[in-house]
């Protein structure tokens, strides 16, 4: 059956993982927009979403470009009218993964990392926030969520992780400064620190040698982003930390 609210939710990358099973998640309560460098991304997730009864479309954006991301909400009123409210908005991007040292690494791998995960958070943030203040508006059941999907080095720097926590040290920064000024406007900014190593195909042989309780389940990343999306006002968690019970602390 499809999702009957009226109120859409965005997901900005959606690629095996985390923002996959977000997607299915959120699919089953409303219509998904899927966001993706190209459409090779999202493709499948949209076909196996409609498929399933729910609505999903994709939408080609870099999210570290203003123009792309303007296109995508303009592609977004073109399918759901000028008038669209978000329930649910997630930044699930991010610059590419890289352990390097620090002398050796390019500023243009700096500029990525800080381009997507700095940038592309203010960019999707100054966009969607009028979606999820009008779904405020419009009283969405659930306090309309900005959630943005963290990483162990958005609060511990490595050696040789430069490029990759600058970026997400600064989409922390970012998500607690509009978590204070958006709450209580009754718009749920959270951020999800995502502390260890995600099941996926990509990492089958990562871990090889350790029990199944190693590696973080995406689908239930997505349940605990669903369980902060339906907190009430009284209730507002601004940052989660998830990591595999056999994690070291």
């Amino acid at each position: 059956m499809s999702p009957k609210s009226k109120f859409i939710a965005i997901i900005a990358g959606v690629g095996p993982g985390t923002g996959a099973s977000v997607a299915r998640k959120f699919s089953q309560t409303y219509p998904v927009v899927l966001l993706a460098r190209t459409p090779e991304s999202f493709s499948s997730l949209a076909e196996e979403i409609n498929k399933n009864g729910g609505k999903a479309i994709g939408i080609a954006t870099d999210v570290s470009s203003a123009s792309s991301i303007s296109s995508a909400l303009a592609g977004i009123k073109k399918e759901f009218g000028d008038d669209v409210a978000a329930a649910a908005a997630v930044f699930n991007a991010s610059g590419a993964f890289m352990r390097k040292p620090f002398l050796e690494i390019p500023v243009e791998t700096f500029e990525k990392s800080l381009g997507v995960s700095g940038m592309g958070g203010v960019l999707f943030s100054q966009t969607f926030l009028p979606l999820l203040l009008k779904g405020v508006e419009k009283g969405s059941e659930h306090p309309p969520s900005l959630i943005f999907t963290g990483a162990t080095a958005s609060v511990k720097s490595n050696a040789q992780m430069a490029s990759f926590s600058t970026g997400k040290w600064a989409l922390r920064a970012l998500s607690q400064s509009l978590a204070r000024e958006f709450g209580p406007q009754g718009v749920h900014v959270a951020h999800a620190i995502i502390d260890g190593v995600i099941d996926i195909p990509r990492t089958k042989e990562w871990l090889k040698d350790m029990p199944k309780e190693a590696k973080l389940s995406a689908d239930a990343i997505a349940n605990d982003y669903w369980w902060l999306h339906t907190q009430p006002k009284t209730n507002f968690t601004w940052e989660i930390d998830l990591r595999p019970a056999v994690e070291r602390w």
